[in-house]
């Protein structure tokens, strides 16, 4: 069948009109890594911010997701997004004082009472303040999640007291706070990448860990430790961060996109701590852990005194104390 005259050059027309509309549709993707798996607070927390990405900027921009460090571990992928890389990731604050130093402040144990005082400081002045120096380091920090207060698990005893914790050689994040802490407890304190600790402890590299439980349940540590004490003697953030680059090539609309998107991430990270609170510990349980809940808060903070000292001439008392006393 032939077509009419007329119709010919009709088809000529629209084919033309949709080639000259697809770069208005052109799709740019970026990657986005994490150091543990999808089932976590990191996954649900990604996973929704490439969701609002994709439909706060219709479309145009997509965000493809790895997990379980397949990009990298934590310290590896800030640098990728650093460097640009790699566009974004979602990590814990441990290797993030090597580029921004003021953000070991954050790590020092008992610095938060709970989970509402530490998510208002963070989201308000003090927070906000700090994701501020993260621009000249060439990576823009979208805003602040969290992995939750974290505890201690062992393959050799059950701790009840600072003193049960000498001598255990524990796997730690590559942060220097934590390591100066734990030391003051007796700790051998062993700093490797998240992404090589279950191999760790599964060959007895190390005797333990420490961890937010629901870092504990997504990375299936109770597959590998025996005792675990609720101990919560640090609180731990995350970041989302971006490529300062990539960020600063989008509009000013896209950059509220990406920045709204960010802030319906981390509601869906802290309702995920939120149900892991509620949930993991029976899970544990339930594994074989011997679960110790209940500790003598001030006998821990009591063997950190000297070292709260050191603290205070590191980082300025009046600094510390404004966090401690923020509302």
């Amino acid at each position: 069948m032939r077509l009419p005259r007329l119709a010919l050059p009709m088809a000529c027309l629209a084919a033309a009109a949709l080639w000259t509309a697809a770069p208005a549709l052109a799709q740019e993707t970026m990657k986005m890594n994490i150091s543990i798996g999808q089932n976590s607070h990191y996954g649900v927390a990604i996973d929704t911010f490439a969701k609002e990405v994709e439909k706060r900027t219709g479309g145009r921009y997509k965000i493809q997701n790895f997990y379980s460090g397949a990009l990298g571990a934590e310290r590896e992928s800030i640098e990728a997004v650093q460097l640009g890389t790699l566009d974004l990731t979602m990590t814990s604050t441990g290797p993030v004082p090597n580029f921004v130093p003021e953000v070991a402040i954050l790590d020092i144990p008992f610095l938060f009472k709970d989970y509402a005082q530490a998510r208002s400081t963070l989201d308000g002045p003090i927070g906000q303040d700090m994701l501020g120096k993260f621009q000249s380091k060439g990576i823009v920090a979208l805003a602040w999640g969290e992995n939750g207060f974290r505890h201690m698990t062992n393959n050799k005893r059950s701790v009840n007291a600072p003193d049960d914790l000498k001598g255990l050689k524990m796997r730690t994040m590559e942060n220097p706070v934590h390591m100066q802490a734990y030391k003051a407890f007796g700790i051998i304190p062993t700093p490797m990448a998240f992404t090589e600790v279950f191999t760790a402890l599964q060959q007895g590299t190390v005797d333990g860990q420490e961890n937010p439980l629901s870092v504990i349940s997504a990375a299936k540590f109770a597959q590998v430790q025996k005792f675990i004490t609720l101990t919560g003697h640090v609180y731990s953030p995350a970041l989302l961060l971006m490529n300062k680059a990539k960020w600063d090539k989008l509009s000013a609309a896209d950059k509220q996109a990406f920045a709204e998107s960010a802030k319906e991430a981390v509601k869906a990270n802290r309702a995920r701590i939120d149900e892991d609170e509620r949930r993991v510990v029976a899970e544990l349980k339930s594994q074989g852990m011997t679960v110790v809940e209940v500790v003598d808060k001030g006998k821990f903070q009591t063997a950190l005194e000297p070292t709260f000292v050191e603290f205070g001439k590191k980082f300025g008392q009046d600094n510390i104390n404004k966090i401690k006393n923020a509302k």
